[in-house]
């Protein structure tokens, strides 16, 4: 089962109370307080890690509670600090505090990670609150609570390229035909239900991943059909791969879908509408589907494409221009995070500066 979004309930450990303890030894009738510190709670961290796809083993439960910290003992012994509990997602994951509203964090790559209950700090024994005037304290510290919220984890599938387009587009077949997935392939719509990931070869040179994202259909942005779940995932796509059905089963009008899927996708987010577009006629084995390409490239005053799953015809072609797309923003982004770098540390900058000029 596929699952990208949970709620759940996180409470960390609570610190463990301080000890009220007093030496016990021969000849030491009246020994001096020696209590020991509680041990700190366990805290709740999230963190990206590559070995999940999707967050279905988060929501097999509601609440997730961290381990108190042990009490501190005698002859000022520590209680016991417990460990983190640590909750494994998908990269791509997005956490939320679900009653603020707020992100709390974007795990972005593997590794990344966020605390998002902190573990209560352990109390103080009796013996740090002796003094000169007080020989003999019964005071303790109780241990802090461990905080505790609901959370929301959102997972937007990460992927250079996405396939849209409305539903039975032909999106899976074009998948399992450029790469080794196998997502579910039927001619009746909505055959995806959830996004699917595949690596696209290029021989010797780095390939790039497609992802077979659900259909699309008007009223989308509003959450219509399977529309939030779709553009969601879109949301972390490069590039996106527009396939338009050149006769669709209901008779609609293939030049008016297009335009009603780019509405659908500005009403939602105008940086995903933004995005760079290959546009490409599907199902070119069809006759007449040269003519609905040659339709909408006039309106569009762009190039089309007209290309075939079944055929092989135009993937080729799809493919280079969907590469060269995600090499120039590849590009683009290795220079921002450069310029980034420079100007957080300029000194750095300028010393590697005068080590290259002569």
């Amino acid at each position: 089962m596929f699952v990208d979004r949970v709620e759940f309930h996180v409470k960390a450990g609570d610190g463990g109370r301080g000890m009220v303890s007093f030496r016990r030894e021969k000849y030491v009738p009246r020994g001096g307080p020696d209590g020991g510190d509680g041990g700190d709670g366990g805290s709740i961290l999230i963190r990206a890690t590559p070995n999940a796809d999707n967050l279905a083993g988060l929501a097999r439960q509601k609440h997730y509670k961290a381990k108190s910290g042990e009490p501190g003992g005698t002859s000022r012994c520590a209680g016991k600090d417990m460990p983190d509990l640590i909750l494994e997602v998908p990269p791509g994951t997005l956490v939320r505090d679900r009653e603020r509203g707020n992100i709390l964090k974007d795990l972005l790559q593997a590794g990344d990670e966020v605390t998002v209950a902190l573990g209560g700090r352990g109390g103080k024994g009796n013996c740090h609150f002796a003094s000169s005037t007080n020989r003999a304290p019964r005071e303790f510290g109780p241990g802090g609570e461990g905080e505790e919220r609901w959370v929301t984890l959102e997972l937007k599938v990460i992927a250079d390229a996405g396939l849209i387009g409305f539903p039975n587009a032909g999106k899976s077949t074009l998948l399992s035909r450029l790469s080794h997935a196998t997502p579910e392939i039927a001619d009746y719509p909505f055959t995806t239900k959830k996004p699917h990931l595949g690596i696209v070869g290029l021989g010797s040179e780095v390939g790039f991943v497609l992802a077979d994202l659900p259909g699309l259909i008007e009223g989308a942005s509003q959450g219509v059909g399977l529309g939030h779940q779709f553009l969601r995932h879109v949301e972390r796509t490069r590039v996106l791969v527009h396939l338009v059905e050149p006769f669709p089963t209901d008779g609609s009008d293939p030049v008016a879908n297009y335009h009603t899927i780019r509405k659908e996708l500005s009403l939602y987010s105008l940086p995903l509408a933004e995005k760079p577009e290959v546009v490409c006629v599907s199902k070119a084995e069809l006759t007449g589907a040269d003519e609905v390409r040659d339709r909408l490239a006039e309106q569009l005053g762009s190039e089309v494409f007209l290309m075939s799953s079944v055929t092989g015809k135009g993937l080729s072609q799809v493919v280079g221009k969907t590469v060269e797309l995600i090499a120039a923003l590849r590009t683009e982004e290795r220079q921002a995070k450069l310029t980034i770098r420079e100007t957080s540390f300029p000194m750095e900058s300028a010393v590697r500066t005068s080590e290259v000029v002569p």
